[in-house]
């Protein structure tokens, strides 16, 4: 769900089984000093499992913080098969944790504590623990849950710039997974009564890997479809072959063989698998609730020619003290950023009203996006501080900065491309009943109500936007101006105080251009600021309260537009600079 290949997995399993050993095995002295392994508990069996469990999701968690911060998802997927292989080698290599490559026998089972239970009622609690992992993962993959983690997976830095705890969410996944992975270990540990190495090789998970790609990702049933033909039938009815004089062990090689061809062949020809995850139809829902339709913010439009946006899309508020040296919602002091040698920031300084409009303008490599970035938390500054609302941000993470109301948008669009147009809006919803853990566990019924007053509020700025016919479009098919629209929707959802536009025009057709500005005046009307980065001087002009010009770095002239375009040194740094 988040995109991150859990190369790991198979060690969660290993962890699950080999705490349910040392918990209902017994003392190692027992075998005369033939088995060495810690622990050597004689717990009774179902505690022994609800520890396995536990144990296997509290590690799932630390291996996610030692492979989930700071990577890229492909080193992040490279850093946990590194784990496996460690941790494999480790307790291969320790004759005194588990007893070493010999690994562990007479490992009780659940109904038979005295012996292993191959039965078939042993089936009967390995078919309810199934059932009940799909209801846990029907309830993470569903719903405001389900959407932020897809959200998540498709553009990391976007989520971040909407609010959402990438990181934390990641972690939950794992440690969630982790937790199942540790229940199907201690299971069939009981069940073959032995536990070792060779039970456990990396191998496996790939096996599982090529279930879901092959199956579909990012969907249940395509998950279970995939472990049913890959697992359950490929790599077991392998086993069924007639061994060929001569050739021992041919019959598994060709299922590995086969698995690895299978993989490459779906990620190449079918990458969105045999059953593609489903794009959910939302808008009719929200076509049904009451609300403005299109045709009344077209009037709206045609009559005093500004867009009227619910006035919930924003929450102004006064600042709670004085914001640092410079009075505002927003104060940036001596903001300096290095790359090497070179300061892309050099002592920026500037603050922003409530309700106003500020331009920051100059030539290109003038350091200008590189503000945004700083003010947003996506790049920490060398020097300087920013106090937003009074309080000082410099050290917040971006998600944090923008759950109080500092939200982004971004130069080259980040869309969340598997995702509806409308779910891209709805994701950005901050504070959902859904995505609290109590939504998680309650279900559908819960956050229902919730659900349906964020569709109607994404229905409308649909319809101000005029992209209500895009609404069930997949957000990477947009054209380059639809995706400009839908990441300042995307913004305007995540109920902003302070709105930071990266050169918002760029790519716009006149006529889009001219509704952004429109919607623009209005939101400042509705006591919005917003920072405009732009290219386009003429959209600076009409919009902008305050105009800061940037060169090499550093602030080279500020005031109002009228002001700026008679500077003989504004001049020159557009000209020569």
């Amino acid at each position: 769900m988040t995109g991150v290949p859990n190369l790991a997995y198979i060690v969660f399993v290993a962890s699950g089984a080999y705490t349910y050993a040392v918990l209902t095995v017994g003392p190692s002295s027992q075998f005369g000093g033939a088995e060495s392994y810690i622990i050597g508990a004689k717990m009774p069996v179902v505690g022994a499992l609800l520890i396995a469990v536990a144990v296997s999701g509290i590690l799932g968690v630390l291996v996610g913080l030692t492979g989930l911060r700071r990577l890229r998802l492909d080193y992040q997927a490279l850093a946990l098969l590194i784990i496996s292989f460690v941790a494999i080698s480790l307790v291969g290599a320790d004759g005194r944790i588990f007893n070493g490559l010999d690994g562990m026998s007479l490992i009780p089972g659940l109904l038979t504590p005295g012996q292993a239970t191959p039965s078939w009622e042993y089936v009967g609690i390995v078919a309810v623990a199934c059932i009940l992992t799909v209801l846990i993962t029907r309830r993470l993959s569903e719903g405001p849950i389900g959407r932020t983690l897809r959200a998540v997976r498709e553009d990391e830095d976007a989520a971040l710039a909407i609010g959402k705890g990438v990181l934390q969410l990641r972690l939950m996944v794992q440690g969630v997974g982790a937790a199942l992975a540790g229940l199907s270990g201690a299971l069939l540990a009981g069940f073959i009564g032995g536990w070792s190495p060779s039970a456990w090789a990396y191998v496996e998970t790939l096996a599982l890997m090529t279930g879901i790609i092959v199956g579909g990702r990012g969907n249940n049933r395509g998950v279970l479809l995939g472990t049913v033909l890959v697992l359950g039938g490929l790599l077991q009815g392998v086993q069924y072959l007639p061994a060929l004089p001569g050739r021992p062990g041919l019959a598994d090689d060709l299922g590995w063989i086969i698995v690895g061809c299978g993989t490459i062949a779906f990620l190449f020809r079918r990458p969105q698998g045999l059953l593609p995850e489903r794009r959910p139809r939302l808008l009719p829902a929200a076509q049904a609730l009451s609300g403005p339709s299109a045709a009344s913010v077209t009037a709206a439009l045609s009559s005093n020619g500004l867009v009227t946006l619910e006035r919930a899309a924003v929450t102004p508020r006064t600042p709670s003290q004085p914001a640092g040296p410079r009075h505002g919602l927003l104060a940036v002091e001596g903001l300096v950023k290095r790359y090497g040698g070179v300061h892309a920031v050099d002592g920026v300084s500037l603050a922003v009203q409530a309700g106003s409009i500020t331009g920051l303008i100059g030539p290109n490599g003038a350091g200008k996006s590189t503000v945004l970035t700083l003010i947003s938390g996506f790049t920490r500054p060398d020097a300087g501080k920013v106090w937003f609302d009074g309080h000082d941000v410099t050290s917040s993470p971006p998600y944090r900065r923008a759950r109080r109301g500092l939200v982004r948008t971004f130069q080259l669009p980040h869309e969340f491309g598997r995702l509806t147009t409308i779910e891209n809006l709805l994701a950005a919803t901050p504070r959902q009943a859904g995505e609290t853990s109590l939504g998680v566990l309650a279900g559908r019924r819960y956050w229902r109500a919730d659900e349906q007053a964020n569709l109607e509020r994404a229905r409308e700025l649909l319809d101000t936007f005029g992209m209500t016919a895009k609404a069930d479009d997949l957000a990477h098919s947009l054209s380059g101006g639809q995706k400009r629209m839908l990441e300042v929707m995307r913004a305007l959802m995540a109920r902003p105080r302070l709105l930071l536009l990266d050169e918002p025009m760029a790519g716009l057709s006149p006529l889009l251009a001219s509704r952004l500005e429109s919607i623009c005046l209005q939101l400042k009307a509705d006591g919005l600021a917003i920072i405009l980065v732009e290219h386009e001087l003429g959209a600076v002009d009409r919009l902008c309260d305050h105009v800061v010009v940037m060169a090499q770095g550093k602030v080279l002239s500020e005031g109002s537009m009228a002001e700026l375009r008679v500077s003989q040194e504004v001049q020159r740094a557009y000209v020569v600079g």
